[in-house]
């Protein structure tokens, strides 16, 4: 009887003890979905892991985003001007104090002053002549603010195909482990894909960035101009004047 006993009650302690172990497991996230495994890879290693194709991109990055904000400031800078300068300038020629108009000038920083300062130099000559005075330094002007603008036009062609030269190294070490390993396992092929889905998008992102303050500058200088040709009107109608 003794011995019946002891059998009954090991048999209920190991039941108990199988379900316990099973609700503990039901009740265990999977390890796929414990916060505690998820891996996050820092920016800098994932450059790192695009190879050495990642340093002409970085290269590119930061010299496009040095030109576009230093052109930007140059612009905007060219852009501002007075509101009063051209009744000033038109007090001064219209009093015959010349002299105090190319004074303004001088003291006015801009290219539309500079410009503006060219024509009256050539006062006295004919109109037309004026007319190829201030055309001719406006083109200068134009030509001031659009410089390195062209780099940041060949940054935004030549940024993606280095990203483009990086996705052709990704895929020929990718090759190349299989050929060692003859293996097409996803830990052969891992590291050539860094190096071809990091060096894509990086050159992508560069290029992106490089295309969109291109036009936004071009557009900038083209106020700019705009601005130039009005005021440039403003100022022969002003000599013309006394003579109509």
């Amino acid at each position: 009887m003794s011995l019946l006993l002891q059998i009954v009650t090991g048999a209920a302690d190991t039941s108990t003890a199988i379900q316990t172990t099973a609700a503990t497991t039901a009740t265990a996230p999977p390890p796929s979905m414990n916060p505690a495994t998820e891996v996050h890879m820092p920016v800098w290693e994932l450059v790192v892991k695009g190879g050495p194709v990642m340093i002409p991109i970085a290269l590119c990055s930061i010299v496009a985003i040095y030109l576009i904000v230093e052109r930007y400031l140059a612009i905007r800078k060219s852009a501002k001007i007075d509101p009063n300068f051209m009744n000033s300038i038109r007090d001064f020629i219209g009093s015959g104090n010349v002299e105090a108009a190319k004074a303004l000038c001088r003291n006015t920083k801009g290219p539309i002053a500079r410009m503006i300062e060219k024509g009256i130099n050539r006062l006295g000559k004919p109109t037309r002549e004026i007319e190829n005075s201030i055309e001719s330094a406006g083109k200068l002007e134009v030509y001031n603010m659009e410089r390195n603008l062209g780099y940041l036009s060949t940054i935004a062609g030549i940024a993606p195909m280095f990203g483009f030269l990086g996705t052709i190294f990704g895929v020929i070490q990718i090759f190349y482990q299989i050929s060692l390993q003859n293996s097409l396992e996803i830990g052969t092929i891992s590291g050539g894909l860094y190096v071809k889905m990091i060096t894509s998008g990086a050159g992508l992102l560069v290029g992106m960035v490089a295309y969109a303050g291109f036009h936004f500058l071009t557009q900038y200088v083209d106020r700019v101009i705009n601005k130039m040709e009005i005021t440039a009107v403003e100022f022969i109608d002003l000599l013309e004047e006394p003579t109509k």
